[in-house]
């Protein structure tokens, strides 16, 4: 551990009182100018610090910073967010960054988040509202040892994960849209993004983003986003912890994912599909080429949507825009 994370830990251990410069560097083993130097680099980060010449340092308040020390303290997970943990400022996109480590072969479970992305982005290409501070901007690096045609099952996996943590942590009840939007009374607060490069017949690697909406308010929503967007915030009144949401997803997603890879797909996709309600449904899907309308009749063992038509045509879509009551 750092000398940077250690001065922490005794800062937050004090809870606000003063601790000395001369405490630190006697327990540290440091010179006091490294003490300062360190504190410094702790106010980079974004925690706010007083200093005294004469009483030393206090940490003012504990922030919710997405910061590797900050996202490891009680992370239960093996290796979801504990193997390599890059955390931004701003960028791009969290997943681009997690492409560029994949392909310098980063070990599974390597973690980026970003306080803020320039670039973000879901499904189709489409801009995602990434707003600094309020939300969770992650990508995670997964190299599991399934076919390419089952990549598919990780994505509802990871929606299943993420609903059950967000149920766990905020009472909410949430719902997946299929395939990788999770919905807080009818408007969506999460989304994924899965992306998969395959080498022959394997998987090289996976990586999996999310975006989750946590304490964004309304206002700060783009106009056209406020009847379809919403936050875990604005659904409860209330400011969650992102380190808290992110840890829960690490650890459930964990769960799932050496589930799936041990047991297979069934008992997820059962899980799923009481999360969606989707099954029965009239709905409208349209793909790339083609729009189909007709009721949902199952999710298969792949993941993908199996809808018949009015004409009793089964049709078998792995991916698609989907809408209700058209």
């Amino acid at each position: 551990m750092t000398s940077k994370n250690n001065i922490l830990i005794y800062l937050k251990e004090n809870d606000g009182e003063w601790v000395s410069g001369e405490l630190l560097s006697g327990r540290l083993r440091i010179s006091r100018a490294a003490i300062s130097k360190q504190v410094r680099k702790l106010k980079e980060d974004g925690y706010r610090i007083e200093t005294s010449t004469r009483k030393g340092y206090r940490l003012e308040e504990r922030r919710d910073l997405l910061l590797p020390q900050e996202i490891q303290e009680g992370l239960g997970a093996r290796i979801f967010g504990k193997k390599q943990l890059v955390c931004l400022k701003e960028t791009d996109s969290t997943n681009m960054q997690a492409k560029i480590l994949a392909a310098a072969h980063a070990p599974e479970g390597t973690l980026v988040t970003a306080e803020a992305q320039t670039l973000g982005r879901g499904r189709k290409q489409r801009d995602w509202f990434a707003p600094a501070g309020d939300g969770i901007y992650a990508s995670l690096i997964l190299r599991p040892v399934i076919a390419p045609d089952q990549a598919s099952c990780i994505t509802l996996t990871t929606a299943v994960s993420v609903a059950e943590a967000l149920i766990s942590i905020t009472g909410l009840a949430v719902q997946i849209k299929w395939p990788n939007d999770i919905l807080i009374h009818g408007k969506k607060a999460v989304g994924i993004l899965t992306e998969i490069s395959t080498e022959m017949d394997s998987i090289d690697y996976v990586i999996v983003g999310l975006g989750i909406n946590v304490n964004t308010a309304k206002d700060t929503f783009p106009a056209e986003l406020r009847g379809k967007a919403t936050s875990i915030f604005i659904e409860t009144g209330r400011r969650f912890s992102r380190t808290e949401i992110l840890r829960a997803c690490l650890e459930h997603f964990e769960r799932d994912y050496r589930l799936l890879q041990e047991t297979g797909f069934d008992a997820i996709l059962n899980r799923w599909k009481a999360l969606s309600n989707l099954i029965g449904k009239h709905i409208t899907i349209q793909t790339i080429k083609n729009k189909y309308t007709g009721h949902v009749t199952d999710i298969d063992s792949d993941g993908a949507l199996l809808l018949k038509d009015s004409q009793g045509t089964i049709h078998r879509i792995v991916s698609g825009d989907l809408s209700t009551g058209q």
